[in-house]
């Protein structure tokens, strides 16, 4: 309701400013003003530009400041707190420029306002001025520009061995992890394996993917580098975890990574804004149809003891599809379904696997 008063009350001002306008225009033309003669509209002008300034200079710095926290998420990432100090340095730069500029170019409109009698003084150029305008935006620039990129390839740098890594797939309008098992390595993929069932199009004949399984959350470790691989199914979407400041795009037939550490878990999140009910979300910010909406993931940071105990309880998407064990090779099934946590010693589980094995 309050929102609505200030909308009114903006275009009642505004009507009622064009409103003297014109009426100090039908009234020049009614006492027949002479060509060239300047009448009291023009002091009038020059007066509400440095009232536009004083008055919008205060609005802008009191509603940045008061709605701040807003527009502003936390922290919960190594590098995003680097980059968030980057950003508000640059942010910081720019209104300060922004606010001089204007500040000179509202006071000059004011102060050199036409005043019959006074002439402009003729000033062609200054040098002392051409070069500070032009050095010092150069050296803050540069400053800006090679801190920038010095962050950037640090945050684009190879992730360390240890790093946890993590596939996450895009679709429309889902998001797919894929995990690797106790191997530690996830296994090879093509697009011409991917089916209704085999959505990561993983290669069978690999040993590496026997192991690996799917999730529909995104869990991730806290404390530990995270590398995600990245890629796209279909069309063009994006990977945005706003609270870890990463975004990256997921190309169709261009996979991408991104690498970064977690610093807080959902928990501690939680704690934090005092909302039992807060969650971490992936999201996709690429407009990639009708379902974009909807694209979303969630996403747990845990303690790396939980994480590990999470790990263990999860199924290899080799154990959860059975029938895919004929493409398996017959030389690699038992080590395959061993490795995907299958008894092969299960009569029930042989028997209802009997028709995909004997197969081959």
């Amino acid at each position: 309701m309050m929102t609505l008063i200030v909308v009114l009350g903006v275009i009642l001002v505004l009507t009622i400013l064009y409103m003297i306008f014109r009426i100090s225009n039908l009234v020049s033309v009614a006492k027949g003003k002479k060509e060239g003669e300047v009448d009291s509209s023009n002091s009038i002008n020059a007066m509400l530009f440095l009232l536009f300034a004083i008055f919008g200079f205060t609005g802008f710095f009191w509603y940045s400041y008061a709605n701040f926290d807003k527009y502003t998420l936390p922290i919960a990432s190594e590098h995003g707190a680097w980059t968030d100090t980057l950003f508000w340095i640059t942010m910081g730069v720019t209104v300060v420029a922004f606010t001089i500029i204007s500040i000179i170019k509202f006071v000059f409109i004011y102060q050199y306002q036409y005043k019959e009698g006074r002439k402009a003084t003729f000033y062609p150029d200054n040098h002392y001025l051409e070069l500070a305008w032009t050095i010092i935006p150069a050296i803050v620039l540069a400053v800006l520009i090679f801190t920038g990129l010095r962050a950037w390839n640090d945050i684009t740098s190879p992730a360390s061995e240890d790093a946890e890594v993590i596939e996450v797939i895009a679709q429309q309008f889902a998001w797919t992890a894929r995990y690797p098992g106790k191997d530690k390595v996830l296994g090879e993929y093509h697009y011409q394996k991917i089916d209704a069932i085999n959505e990561f199009g993983l290669v069978l004949t690999d040993n590496n993917t026997y192991d690996d399984f799917k999730s529909l959350e995104l869990h991730i470790p806290k404390g530990k580098e995270v590398l995600l691989k990245i890629r796209a199914k279909d069309v063009l979407h994006s990977v945005f975890l706003p609270h870890f400041r990463v975004k990256m795009d997921a190309v169709p037939g261009m996979p991408t990574q991104f690498k970064f550490t977690a610093t807080k878990t959902t928990k501690e999140m939680r704690d934090e804004l005092g909302n039992p009910d807060f969650n971490y979300e992936l999201a996709c910010t690429e407009i990639c149809g009708k379902g974009h909406f909807s694209m979303k993931m969630p996403v747990v940071v845990d303690t790396p003891e939980d994480f590990e105990k999470w790990k263990m309880e999860q199924e290899a998407w080799l154990k959860q599809n059975p029938d895919y064990l004929k493409n398996v090779p017959a030389s690699l099934r038992e080590s395959a379904m061993i490795k995907a946590g299958i008894p092969v010693d299960n009569d029930a589980f042989v028997q209802a696997t009997q028709t995909a094995v004997g197969s081959n």
